[in-house]
């Protein structure tokens, strides 16, 4: 059996890991999207062109790689086709390669509508969520009257279905969070399109991986958002709505857990953090703006100002440890380029106590401060470069410092947005 990757984030999301999957997937006959939705962002370059993908695995650029859309995510349909034709506008052959299993849960309108006006009722304490009903999506699941992609495919069960979810959405927009409401039928409509769209591509995702398993070839799992937004093991209540650790790539594609051999955990060589919750080594002055500004970080999929901080060790240490990471890639290394001193967080200090490991709580974690290491920064641009050798002292021995403090071989360091701006120390499927 060929050898199977995962590639996830170790931090609040925004790593990088659409370019490391694109990549990657020159290894691999499929790529899998295990959890999330499209809140996700993953931004690729090839040859200075640029694309952004929310549902759409990022293997697609591939021609010959599969793309596979398993049952832990949540689908926009509209959104899925949007993307699509977006795909096939730019000549790229989408529709025939793209697979979604029939137990991946439906986003409806009224989702959306249900995720943005409880987020205007929060106010000043909204979670940041996207607005696009992710979490709403993944309740219904939870509470098992949410409707699932296979039922697009048999009309009269899914307007029975749809017309009493959305009587139901309805009276918590009315009742509990003074919104309008929805028409049910029109909701019904469009699920009927959305059918008679997507019918080609719903597929039993679980068998097609078993059979290409069973074939001797390599499968790349694909996660979105990041480590610390898990709904377990994140800064919960400021998550996402789903698993996006490791354990997540088995259960929401359908392959068993020993058929992943190899967890990429991907890394920015410094930290950022889209939206509301606790973030210890968020920086308020010139070199925060300067990680801002010259990392572009603006959010792929809202938009909005990514929050810039130094490396946060101690967070990332304990997502390897939860996502059994043996393999690093670190990115954006050429926006620390021309930064005097590089800062490492390497411990917490909290109510005078020193802490090696974060504590689970959020508000405890909001009190924390960060201890730092201190190290020297490099003049010399990183940017573009394609060996090892080719980095600065400095960088290297910034790139061994992380890797220590993570417990994890550094494998893959990205000097830049384009696919070939990529050192590869070690290829993770082992070719």
């Amino acid at each position: 059996m060929a050898g199977n990757v995962v590639v996830l984030g170790i931090q609040w999301g925004d790593e990088g890991k659409g370019k490391i999957v694109d990549l990657l997937t020159e290894s691999a006959r499929a790529v899998v999207r295990f959890q999330g939705g499209h809140n996700a962002g993953h931004t690729l370059v090839i040859g200075g062109v640029k694309t952004v993908l929310h549902l759409v695995p990022s293997g697609i650029l591939r021609p010959e790689v599969r793309c596979f859309v398993g049952n832990g995510v949540v689908v926009a349909p509209d959104a899925l086709l949007a993307e699509i034709n977006e795909l096939e506008l730019a000549g790229i052959d989408a529709r025939s390669r793209i697979f979604v299993s029939p137990a991946c849960p439906v986003i409806l309108p009224s989702h959306v509508a249900l995720d943005q006006a409880r987020e205007r009722a929060r106010g000043s304490n909204a979670i940041g969520t996207t607005g696009r009903g992710i979490g709403p999506a993944y309740e219904d699941k939870a509470a098992r009257r949410g409707l699932r992609m296979g039922e697009l495919l048999d009309l009269p069960a899914c307007t029975s279905h749809v017309l009493e979810l959305v009587e139901y959405h309805n009276f918590l927009l009315r009742k509990l969070l003074n919104s309008d409401a929805l028409d049910a039928a029109a909701v019904v409509a469009q699920c009927q399109m959305w059918g008679e769209a997507l019918s080609p591509m719903i597929v039993d995702v679980a068998s097609e991986l078993e059979r290409i398993l069973k074939a001797g070839e390599a499968v790349l799992f694909e996660g979105a958002q990041g480590t610390l937004l898990d709904i377990d093991h994140g800064t919960y209540p400021f998550v996402t709505s789903s698993n996006t650790t490791a354990g997540a790539a088995a259960s929401g594609s359908g392959v068993g857990p020993l058929t992943l051999s190899r967890v990429v955990g991907v890394v920015k060589a410094y930290t950022t953090r889209v939206g509301s919750g606790p973030f210890p080594t968020e920086l308020f002055d010139s070199v925060g703006d300067h990680l801002a500004s010259k990392g572009h970080e603006l959010g792929a999929t809202t938009g909005r100002p990514r929050r810039c901080g130094w490396f946060d060790a101690v967070a990332a240490r304990r997502a390897c440890w939860l996502n059994s990471v043996n393999s690093l890639c670190v990115t954006k290394l050429d926006v620390l380029d021309g930064v005097p001193q590089v800062q490492i967080c390497t411990g917490y200090r909290l109510d005078g106590a020193l802490l090696e490991t974060p504590p689970v709580d959020s508000r405890a974690l909001s009190r924390c401060e960060p201890v730092y290491e201190v190290m020297p920064g490099w003049e010399q641009p990183t940017a573009g470069a394609k060996r090892l050798s080719d980095l600065p002292t400095a960088a290297r021995c910034y790139l061994e410092r992380l890797a220590t403090l993570l417990e994890a071989p550094l494998d893959i360091v990205s000097t830049g947005p384009d696919r070939q701006d990529t050192i590869v120390l070690r290829n993770p499927f082992g070719q």
